[in-house]
Parts: C-alpha cells; sequence; structure tokens
C-alpha cells in the first residue's frame, strides 16, 4: 500500500495534468521536450501543494500542542 504522501503527490501530479487537459497517456505522446517540460511544471506544482500541506499540518499541531499545555 502507498503511503500518503505518495498519494497526495499522484492525486495532485493527475490534478495538474487535467487542468491543462492531459493525462498520463496524453503527456506520453507528446514530442519529447513537450512532455517533458510539462512535467517539470507537474513536479513543481505538486512541490508546491505537498509544502503547503505539510506546512498545515505543522500549524495544526502548534495550535493543538499549544492549547494543550495551557
Amino acid at each position: 500500500m502507498e503511503d500518503r504522501q505518495t498519494q497526495l503527490s499522484r492525486m495532485y501530479l493527475e490534478e495538474y495534468l487535467r487542468s491543462k487537459g492531459h493525462t498520463w497517456q496524453s503527456v506520453r505522446e507528446l514530442p519529447e521536450a513537450a512532455g517533458k517540460q510539462i512535467l517539470i511544471e507537474a513536479s513543481t506544482y505538486v512541490a508546491i501543494k505537498l509544502a503547503e500541506v505539510e506546512a498545515r499540518a505543522h500549524v495544526e499541531r502548534e495550535i493543538h500542542g499549544g492549547m494543550a499545555a495551557e
């Protein structure tokens, strides 16, 4: 079974591809340079989204940890 980060990564990658009118298959059918560029952009999008998730989780831990200490 995949870990949550892998699942999120795949979800965000597919989300990005859909937003650009692509699927995994359509990207494979593009010329190599175009496909590579889309995957680079998708990877950047995924990294940003995962960073957002981690930042939110960190803030929630701080809030809940701070409330427990009070």
